[in-house]
């Protein structure tokens, strides 16, 4: 008797055979299958597409999808008092689209649903954030199959549209792939979007919110496109494109193809370190950013960064009143009357401050950086409620110990 694994060996086939595999004109393959009983695992708004697409064909084509069953994991507490429940986003779509939810925080314990009676005979998981094991793959007559938005090997990783804006990719698109037993992202590549690709939506502006919702209807177009040419059916063919080689280089001029999982300290503002631009580009990608100030030579806060711009950098002079501006001149001031600008003090080693340069600009402030500026328009001092950058950084300012000490004794006059 044949093995599973040795059914499901992969055959490499030339590159030019690629042309169609993505696409409306693409025609149905002569490969035959029985109807589909789908156990779909996902999450978020990204799978919540995939599934909606899956429902739509299973009513279009029931010889093809027969029964869809949706597994997510289960809501967290959420809130200052944990009293809340947050549920995945996809148990609502599931909930709305009338398929039976299961909902499990792993797979230990437990075996595959029988809808009507009959085995579940393909796995589709799509942005699921839990492994799925080999016991559960076997269970399936069809294995498994993902659906990834990157081109695979390219960002391979739990936040590979994060890591597409980080990096400043100008080209992205989506691969279908089999679900691997022992890793995630290393399955057979069975449909990839050929070159010239996908370009990236308003690039160089581009946030995640847009990157996603461009992505995601071509995501579940693949996915569905895959199923009708019955790709999950041995021999499967490996259909793997080569990457885009301007586009494997980060912002630190590194290969970069594996999209590490974001943490809080990926949203920490490095002023000393940071251009302009890369600024810009973490808060296209992650949203709300961070960095600590000093109060005092003891004393910190934390500073929460919104609604970021990349802008021209500022000249700035100082006046005889001890006031800053922004004006035409960059020459530097007479220094019997010269005052340090408006500043926050920040450090990257304990006890060693620098002072970081701002303006403010009507509502909001211009931070300095080497090369560029970037304009705050909201700022969250710790222990405050989100107030415009000027206002927030004014009452900053209101207790900034550093601002009454002997100019000099603490890190040199600016």
């Amino acid at each position: 008797m044949v093995s599973w694994l040795m059914l499901r060996c992969s055959v490499k086939i030339p590159r030019p055979s690629l042309l169609g595999l993505y696409g409306a004109t693409r025609s149905y393959s002569t490969k035959s299958s029985k109807p589909l009983r789908i156990l779909f695992c996902g999450s978020d708004d990204f799978s919540s597409a995939s599934l909606r697409a899956l429902d739509a064909e299973r009513e279009r084509n029931p010889q093809l999808i027969k029964s869809i069953d949706v597994l997510c994991r289960p809501g967290k507490p959420s809130g200052r008092s944990l009293k809340n429940i947050r549920e995945v986003p996809i148990k609502a779509v599931a909930q709305e689209l009338s398929l039976l939810v299961h909902e499990r925080d792993t797979f230990t314990g437990w075996d595959l649903p029988k809808p009507q009676g009959e085995s579940i005979n393909l796995i589709i998981a799509v942005s699921f954030g839990l492994f799925v094991p080999p016991r559960i793959l076997k269970s399936a007559e069809y294995g498994g199959l993902n659906v990834h938005p990157s081109l695979l090997p390219l960002f391979r990783g739990p936040a590979p549209l994060q890591h597409t804006i980080l990096s400043d990719a100008q080209k992205t698109g989506v691969t279908l792939q089999t679900l691997d037993d022992k890793s995630f992202d290393r399955g057979i590549i069975l449909a990839q979007t050929p070159d010239p690709f996908l370009s990236v939506p308003n690039w160089g502006h581009c946030n995640y919110h847009e990157l996603l919702e461009f992505i995601s209807p071509k995501a579940a177009s693949l996915l569905v496109q895959g199923l009708r040419d019955r790709v999950y059916i041995p021999p499967l063919l490996n259909v793997g494109l080569s990457t885009i080689q301007g586009d494997r280089n980060d912002f630190l001029g590194h290969r970069k193809t594996h999209a590490t999982k974001i943490t809080p300290e990926d949203r920490k503002i490095d002023f000393l370190a940071w251009e302009g631009d890369r600024i810009y580009r973490h808060y296209r990608a992650l949203g709300r950013l961070w960095t600590n100030v000093w109060i005092d030579a003891k004393t910190t806060k934390r500073l929460i960064f919104e609604d970021i711009t990349l802008v021209e950098k500022p000249k700035i002079t100082w006046t005889e009143s001890g006031e800053h501006r922004p004006g035409a001149s960059a020459e530097k001031p007479n220094e019997m009357h010269s005052v340090p600008p408006l500043f926050v003090v920040t450090s990257t080693v304990a006890k060693t401050w620098h002072p970081v340069m701002y303006v403010e600009d009507g509502n909001g402030v211009i931070f300095n950086t080497n090369d560029s500026a970037v304009r705050v328009g909201s700022i969250t001092v710790e222990g405050q409620s989100k107030k415009t950058a000027s206002k927030a950084l004014h009452s900053l300012q209101e207790c900034l110990a550093f601002g009454n000490c002997a100019r000099g004794n603490v890190y040199g006059r600016p």
